[in-house]
Order: C-alpha cells, then structure tokens, then sequence
C-alpha cells in the first residue's frame, strides 16, 4: 500500500476565485482553472522581485501534418513575430500582401515543375519587400525587453512547445497584455527570412553528431508513431515548401486556452495575480480540440540494427522501448537506470565499466514522454575494442540486475538520491516552474508528481528483478555510430532572399503605449558581504559561512588559491584520484560509502584556483569530509590502474580530435592567444607514459598542507565549528609561483579548419585593452543593444533582414581580472555560400556604431530593470567576492554599474566604441569544408593559414 502524503484540497480565496492546493506541499503551488479552460499554476518564491514565467502549449512536432512536418516548430518562431497591432506600422496594407505571399505559398507548395517554382518564390520574394516596408522587425523582443524582461525564448519538443521569459515582478500586467495580444492571433510577416533561417537551423543539426544519432533511434523505435516519424525540426522537403494556410490552421486549433496553461512563480500575490490573469487571458474564447486517433505501436520482437556514419568517435548505443511517463513501467525503467549509471556515482556501468576504465565511457538513461519513452545505454568503445564488444560488456551489466547480483543498499541510495535531486530542483522558482509545466505538458496532477516519490520508496529489490527480466529481452534498437563519412548531409543553394527593410526606428501604437505606461520602480539592492558573509578562523584557515534559509541541503568548499598556472599536472592528479582508492576501501567502495551518505564530491581545476566541494544533507557533510580525507590522505598509488588511466586520457584526447565542436573551441583559442596558451600546454604523451602514479599521488596526499579556505553553506555554523578543527591540518607549503603565458596582439590573421559539415562557422577574436571596471556598464549597454540578444543591431541585420544565418553575435567579454585584456569575439554559423556575405553585413555594422536611438533607450532601461530586480542569493553571496577580488574591488560593484548605466548617453557608448572596439584587430576563426571555402573572401580578411590538429590542441 503506498502512502499517498499529497492529496488535492479545494479553496476558495477572498474574491470567490476557487484554487487547489495539495497538503504538504512544501512550495504552497495554487492551481487555477479560468472558466475558458486556461490552468494556472501560481507559486511563492521571494529571492528576488523576479517572476518566473512559462506558457506551455500542449503540443508539438507530433501533432504536425504529415505533410507540413517542422510546422510546430515554425509557428513557434512566428510567435516572435507580432500581430495586427505588434510588429507593423500599416496594418491594413501590411495585411493585403501578407495574404497574397499566402497564396502564392499555396501555389508555390502545388507546383512540381522545379522552374516554375523558382518563378513563383521570386513573386513571393518580391511582394515580402514591399510588405516589410510595414512590418517592424523584432517588436515583441522589443516590449519584452523594455520591462527588464531575460531568458526570453521558446523550445518545441514531441508535445510541447514552451514560451519563457522572466520579468520584473512590478511589470506583470504589462508583459500580460503583451503575451495576450501574441496569443489572441497569429501574423506571419517576414514569413520567407524566418524560413530560411529555421533552414539554418536544420542545417546546424545535420552538424550536430548526436542529433544524427538520435533521429535513427526514435526512427527504429518508433516505426508508426510521431515520435520517431516526425522530427521537431521538420523534413527538409516541407521546410522549402511550406504553408503558411497550414500554419494559421494549426494556429486556431491548438492555441486555445484549455490547451496550454500559464505558470509563475516568484514575488507575486496570489490574489492580484489570478485577477491580472483573468482579465486579460480570461477573453479568450475556449475551442474544442481537433480529435485524434492514438498511434499504437506494435511491440517490438526483434533487435533492430541501424548504422549512423559521422567523423566524430565511433560509439554504440541500445535502446528498448517503455511505456509512458509516469507508469510503473517506465518508473522501474528509471530505478534500473540509476542501478546502472547514478550520476557517475556508484551504479554498476559506472563501478564495473567507468571506474575499471573498461571502455572510454558507459551511460544508461531512462526518458519518459507523453505517450512511450525509452531506456537507453550508450557505450563509447576505446579504439582497440568494436562496436560489438561494447555492446555485450553493457548487457553483461543488465544481467547482474537480471540476477538480482547489485547490493541490498543500492535502492534505498537512490531513491535517497530521487529526493535529494528534487530537493535542488524545486528550491528555485525557475527549477519548481519547470517542474510544473512539464507535469502540465505530461498530462500529470501535480497531486501525483508529489506522490510520485512514495511510488518509488514502495518498489522492491524482487520488484526491480521481476522487471528486468521480462522487460530486457532481445527487443531493442541498436544504432551503430561508425566513424566514416556522412553521406546523408544535405547541401543545399541559398534560394536568393532579397535583404528586407526592418525599421529600426518604427515603433507601433501598441509598443509606444507599452513603453508610455509607467510602474512603480523596483529599487535596486546592494549587497553588503561584510553583513551577509560571517567569517572566522579555524586552525590557520579562513572559514567563511553563508545560512542555507531554505533547505538542509550543505556544501563545505575547501578553496586553494592555486590552479594549473603554478602546477600544470594538478588537473590530472584530480582525474586520476578518481580511480584510486586506500587500504582500506577499493576505489569502488569508496564511490559507494560516497553514495551512501548521500555526499557528492566534485574536484574543480582553473588556472588559479582549485576548488574540492562536498554537496548534500547537513547532517550528512561530516561523514562526507572523513571519507575525502581519509580518501586523500591514505590515496593508494596503483601503477597498472595508472597505465589504464593513461590509455584513457589519451584516448580520450584522440576522441576530442574527432569533435566538430571541440575543434571549433580549440581553434578558437589558436585564434585567440596563439601556439603557447593554457589549452596547449598539457603533459605530454611521453611524459604521461613515463611517469609512475607516485608522482601524482604525492600531489593530492600533500594538497591539504598548502594553504586554502573553507566556506560552509548551510543552516548549523557552530555544528559545522565543532568537528571542521579535527579535519584541518596547519599549512607547511608554499605555493609556488605561476606560469606566466603571453597574450599576444591579434593581428590580422586567418586560421582554417578542414571538417566534412553542411555549414560554415566563422569566429573573429580581438585583442582589446586591459580590462578597466569603469567600463563595464557601457559593455552591458554595449551587448545589449549592439551585439547579443533577439533585439539586437547584429541579430536584426544579419538574420531578420538578410537571413544569413541562424546564429551571430558580437560580444564584449571583460577580463575577469586586472592586468589583463579584455576580448571582442564576434561568430557567424551559416551556409558556404551565404559566408561572404554574412561576413561582409558584419564588417559593415563593425564599421560604425549605429546610432538607432529608440533601441538605445530600451537597452539602457532593460539593463537598468535586470539589475534593479537581482538579488545575490545563496553561495553566490560568498563566490561573488572571490570574483571581485580578482579585480580589486570588495564590494557590490552592481552598485557602480548601475550608476553607470543611468548615466550613459549614445555620445557615450560611442565614444567607448570608437575608441575601445573600433582600433582592433581581429584573427579569424574559420571551419568547414575546404571545397566550399570562398578563397577570394578569405585572403580579403587577412593572412591564411590552414592548421593541423596538433597545432590546435597541443598534442
């Protein structure tokens, strides 16, 4: 019998409004239904005077036509783009053309003559330049902004696509008439720019080696079904002729207000909330759902063997198909993933495979949808082993389960863990959000997502057994990811788009009455960390305590000030401490008494500093800090587990090598800081082999004699106090002196990569000066209005009027620590033959700091809101000061930014463009195909040069 500690309660609130509560919901969650079927889920979260927003809308790509797939995730791109009153300066015109580009689409979709097409998109074309002259490009991004508004975004999936922003709680009833007005209809202007760069879109996933991967598995999984039938991202066949009819129809039929629901938490008031919700989302008339006939699936009776060709590291994957999320099928197929891989920690892929280093990497998984799911186990072999021999060392692991043959301990651990991880998750707003709109999107009762822990808790050992051995038989999908040549990659010609106008200084009524309608101000706060940083001494060490005021969640952080500046090898003593023990317990023993205690350790390397952190219950962080001393100082040195750690590094480093991804970053730091740079220099393969596991060892059982700090965040400082003194020892060591490495002058070169991919990428990096705090406010503004973000100057010219490219940015990083130079990076991912021209709008807006005084303004406010509605909060209170030290300051600096900001004009921020972006040089960054390489457009931009891999990564 399951204790059910969660049950439904219904209330009625002072203004006769009736909400659910769920008893013993630690996050009071209220649950509203709108007469129009509209759910809203409203919840208390006080960090700051922030609210969390999502409008999930239950659907997604499943629900496309079969012959318009990708249309879910289109729609949700065109829901950036206005209405009859966001977004143009002439309805009534805009409103003629945009139905005639309509019609054309429809012509365009029936022709099949590849001629006569192109004639009919040339019309469309044309007719889209005379309509943007009415359309005002990005205005939603716009108002959203003008509110202080970030994280603004949408993601589709399988059933779900998902609307987010968070905004400043005093601006909720403006973004509520804002996301009403998107909602109550659907405008597609700049219709055929968007579409191309959704193509670019699509081709970034060809790019993306997982994605290849995954597409051949839900494809085998699910023959019948959407879910491996229709890809979010749409077949390229119905990408180039899409409808825009089709578009409106989905539109009509699925935004409907008892289809999607709206979630916030944070700073708000129940009562006004629900009202504010209610006047405006409460107009919009209910609909009856279009009626759909569930896709069975038949079981699968066989093993299906797929192979997938990419250049990137061959590896395996399985996967057997469970049923949906939320039953007891697909919960037991979750218990037996963590039995297998829990975080890394103590599961048997991990012990028997991860820890042994058997393989490069072993991990199961479990994913539960709507409708089916799956369990998956990926196996990443080393380069002596096959594909197959993978394959059968992970089924040897789930025939221990098959047998019962994993300790008694390990569920009771992992349902622990399960609690532990909900604990972290809904202790945010954005974290209890997310938990409430995916509940939504499922189809579950948040009833039964808190109860959900119960249902686990009462699964037994025999329970788990039972389940392995009639649901793991030869019924799975294995894909087969070989190295070699892709040789599905579609390549596609740019269809000739002509540049739109997109009126940055247009502003519609609707966005003037927006900005014009004035909120009280949030005041801004400023942190005092002298108050909110309790500091002490233990022993010779600095203790530093922050209180944990809403959980009995701890973490004890041992801080060195000392990275892999003044010890190259110290990362590698910490990798290699992963896979070693003591006397007294195997390293499998130790990863077990870890995941006992419900403590996770984490060792992190920077160049000046490394940081050991212990995370989990208080009551449990003492026993925590035994184990890892105990573990550090009594580290067993093991030679042949050293020989094996090195076949892993190095294979591991070959793998890299492999990565378009890993390249792209490699070659980007090339760029940046040349030959001798901290990416490069690593200990060598000789150095690794010749060395013993003394040398390493040594390092860690010595660590806790150099000098450090200790910060505790938790609830109990004097508990804490009372046993720290045993564990802390007096510092003998010095630190020794860091390597200096140089920050050469950028200087007009032009570095290539060869890599087999559909697009180009291009990244520009600068040398800028030394880093001055003083500017960091007009960098804000900068970034902002310039360089990042839907609204930006960049992202309006390069995609919304040219459709060049799915991606670019320019950003000014600040150096995070004085006596050092700050950096300009600017990036372009787009098809070969639209890269010059990408390349050449970019060096065009580089030239000269537009000067769009509306964008400006809003840019300004929109710093000025998100610093006036942060709060510094948890153990960021404490890691802010680290942080600021680097750059001499020792105080809440968001203070002077703020100050900064309200007192920026244009003259401003161009004078620090004139005379801080303007003067640099920039090297060049490029990947992709060398037989798509435009080599005119190359040698334009400065000296070329096509590196090697060992040039890139230093080995």
């Amino acid at each position: 019998m399951i204790d059910k500690r969660y049950k439904e309660t219904v209330h009625t609130d002072k203004n006769n409004y009736e909400y659910i509560t769920i008893s013993n919901d630690e996050n009071k969650v209220r649950i509203y239904t709108l007469k129009n079927g509209l759910k809203v889920f409203l919840a208390q979260n006080f960090d700051a005077p922030r609210i969390q927003t999502y409008i999930p809308v239950r659907t997604g790509s499943n629900n496309d036509p079969a012959d318009n797939t990708g249309l879910a995730h289109y729609l949700e791109h065109m829901m950036f783009k206005g209405t009859s009153k966001i977004g143009t300066q002439n309805w009534e015109k805009e409103k003629g053309l945009l139905d005639q580009i309509s019609a054309l689409y429809e012509e365009h979709k029936a022709e099949p003559d590849p001629d006569k097409k192109k004639e009919i998109y040339k019309k469309i074309d044309s007719i889209s330049q005379e309509a943007s002259q009415y359309a005002i490009a990005n205005e939603y991004d716009k108002a959203i902004s003008s509110l202080g508004a970030s994280g603004t975004n949408a993601h589709t999936w399988f059933d779900e696509t998902v609307y987010k922003n968070n905004i400043p709680n005093n601006e909720l009833e403006k973004w509520l008439k804002i996301e009403k007005e998107r909602f109550s209809e659907i405008v597609l202007r700049l219709f055929h720019t968007e579409l191309e760069s959704v193509y670019e879109e699509f081709n970034r996933a060809q790019d993306n080696d997982s994605r290849l991967v995954n597409y051949e598995l839900m494809s085998a999984l699910f023959p019948t079904h959407p879910n491996g039938q229709q890809t979010t991202l749409g077949r390229p066949e119905h990408l180039k002729n899409p409808s825009m009819k089709a578009i409106h129809k989905y539109f009509d039929e699925y935004y409907v207000p008892n289809n999607y629901a709206m979630v916030l938490v944070g700073d708000l008031d129940f009562e006004e909330t629900i009202q504010l919700v209610e006047q405006y989302f409460g107009t919009i008339p209910y609909r009856e759902l279009p009626k759909k006939t569930p896709v069975i699936e038949q079981p699968l009776t066989e093993i299906v063997k797929r192979t997938v060709k990419s250049p990137t590291t061959p590896r395996v994957q399985l996967a057997w198909r469970t049923d949906s999320y939320g039953t007891r099928e697909a919960m037991l197929a979750d218990i037996t993933a963590n039995i297998l891989s829990n975080r890394g920690e103590a599961g048997l892929l991990d012990l028997n495979i991860n820890q042994t280093q058997r393989m490069l990497w072993a991990q199961a998984f479990s994913v539960g949808l709507k409708q089916y799911g799956y369990f998956s186990i990926v196996a990443v072999p080393k380069e002596t082993q096959t594909l197959d021999e993978a394959k059968n060392m992970v089924l040897e692991q789930l025939e221990l389960i098959k047998k019962g043959d994993f300790p008694d301990w390990m569920l009771p651990a992992i349902i622990s863990d399960f609690k532990l991880q909900r604990l972290k998750g809904l202790e945010t707003a954005d974290g209890l959000a997310t938990n409430l709109y995916d509940a939504y999107i499922k189809g579950r009762l948040w009833e039964q997502e808190l109860n959900e822990l119960g249902v686990y808790q009462s699964f037994t050992k025999e329970d788990v057994v039972d389940f392995a051995n009639s649901f793991f038989k030869d019924n799975y999908v294995i894909i087969d990811k070989e190295k070699g040549v892709n040789d599905q990659l579609l390549r596609v010609e740019n269809p000739g788009i002509t540049p739109i106008k997109i009126n940055r200084d247009a502003q519609s009524e609707f966005l003037k009455e927006i900005i014009a309608e004035k909120t009280e101000d949030i005041q801004p706060e400023f942190i005092d960390y002298e108050k909110e940083i309790v500091t002490d001494t233990i022993k010779d060490k600095k203790l530093s305590f922050v209180r944990n005021k809403y959980n009995d969640i701890a973490q004890v952080h041992f801080i060195f000030s000392f990275g892999s500046d003044h010890d190259r090898d110290l990362g590698i003593s910490t990798q290699l401490l992963q896979y070693l023990g003591t006397e007294d317990l195997s390293p499998e023993n130790l990863k077990k008494e870890f995941f006992k205690v419900g403590i996770s350790n984490d060792f992190k390397t920077t160049n000046d500093q490394l940081l050991i952190t212990l995370s989990g219950l208080e009551e449990n962080i003492e026993k925590g800090i035994a184990l890892l001393q105990h573990w550090m100082y009594d580290v067993k040195p093991d030679q042949e587990i050293y020989k094996q750690f090195v076949e892993t590094v190095l294979e591991n480093r070959q793998a890299t090598k492999k990565d378009k991804n890993r390249i792209m970053t490699a070659l980007t730091n090339y760029t940046k800081l040349g030959n001798i740079s901290r990416y490069t220099d690593i200990i060598s393969k000789e150095e690794l082999e010749n060395s013993h596991a003394e040398v390493f060892t040594d390092r860690m059982k010595n660590l806790f004699k150099y000098p450090y700090q200790v910060f505790f965040y938790g609830k109990d400082l004097e508990g804490f106090k009372n046993y720290i003194g045993k564990y802390v020892d007096h510092e003998s060591y010095q630190i020794p002196q860091p390597k200096q490495y140089p920050e050469p002058e950028t200087s007009g070169h032009v570095y290539f990569m060869n890599y087999d991919m559909v697009q180009m990428e291009m990244s520009k990096v600068g040398k800028g000066y030394e880093v001055d705090p003083s500017n960091f406010g007009k960098i804000n503004v900068f970034n902002e209005y310039f360089g990042r973000g839907l609204s930006s100057i960049v992202f309006q010219e390069i995609r919304e009027s040219k459709s060049l490219a799915y991606s670019a940015y320019v950003s000014y990083a600040a150096n995070a620590e004085l006596g050092h130079p700050d950096y300009i990076t600017t990036y372009i991912g787009t098809q070969p033959d639209k890269l010059q021209t990408a390349v050449s709008t970019m060096s065009e807006l580089m030239n000269e700091l537009p000067d769009v005084p509306i964008q400006f303004e809003n840019a300004k406010n929109a710093a000025l809101k998100q610093i006036a509605s942060t709060r510094i909060t948890r153990n960021n209170i404490f890691f802010n000061t680290l942080r600021l030290k680097k750059l001499g300051i020792y105080h809440d600096f968001r203070k002077d930014i703020y100050g900064q900001i309200e007192n920026l004009k244009f003259e401003g921020l161009k004078e620090f463009y004139q005379t801080k972006i303007s003067p640099i040089h920039f090297n060049t960054a490029i990947i992709g195909k060398k037989e798509n390489l435009d080599m005119n457009a190359v040698n334009e931009m400065g000296t070329f040069k096509e590196l090697t891999l060992e040039e890139i990564f230093g080995h």
